[in-house]
């Protein structure tokens, strides 16, 4: 994990209403309004905390209809917590200089399947390697816009002209939300990470 993700780490919890908000996550699902009850806080609020703590990795969030519902990601907990451990007590700066073998296998897919103009070579038939092609797309798009299947098709284009494949990938891997033929970008800790993938 690098420096930057642990420092957010840190600062996402450094904060006693993400803290209580996370020891009530761990006696399950809850929605916002739940959570605001709860902790005595405005919905708004809660909503901050939540999006600090979900841009951190430490939740997930799932819609139904309108409401939101906020559950733990026990994984990037650990994972946070282990990497300050592993930073603090690490044996020497060659280590933290160390280049990950994830952001070296990142940055060769990245090279070997677009082109300089951005444009998708081919679709990885790797599993790994595809789900890093298709984040690198979808990091492209707006969080919180909702696309038309034409936008959507119009804006994979821009990258490959097999637009079908590529909008089902994101649906099947969590990139995307799709009702009534409107789509949303997921947030990032919905997404199939590569990185997780064996």
């Amino acid at each position: 994990m690098q420096l930057d993700k642990i420092v957010n780490y840190h600062k996402a919890l450094a904060d006693p209403a993400r803290l209580r908000l996370l020891l009530l996550l761990s006696k399950g699902e809850l929605h916002g309004q739940a959570l605001a009850e709860k902790l005595n806080l405005s919905q708004p609020t809660v909503t901050h905390h939540a999006a600090k703590l979900r841009e951190a990795a430490l939740i997930k969030e799932r819609r139904e209809k309108n409401t939101v519902y906020f559950s733990l990601n026990p994984e990037f907990i650990y994972a946070g917590s282990e990497a300050s451990l592993k930073f603090i007590f690490a044996k020497g700066a060659e280590e933290l200089e160390q280049e990950s073998p994830e952001s070296s296998l990142k940055e060769s897919v990245l090279r070997n399947f677009f082109a300089k103009d951005g444009h998708l070579r081919q679709i990885p038939a790797q599993y790994k390697k595809k789900l890093i092609a298709l984040q690198h797309m979808a990091e492209q798009l707006e969080p919180g816009v909702i696309y038309s299947e034409k936008e959507i098709n119009v804006f994979i284009q821009q990258f490959h002209e097999d637009y079908a494949t590529i909008r089902r990938e994101f649906i099947m891997h969590h990139f995307m939300y799709r009702e009534n033929e409107r789509y949303e970008l997921n947030p990032p800790e919905m997404w199939t990470r590569w990185e997780n993938v064996k």
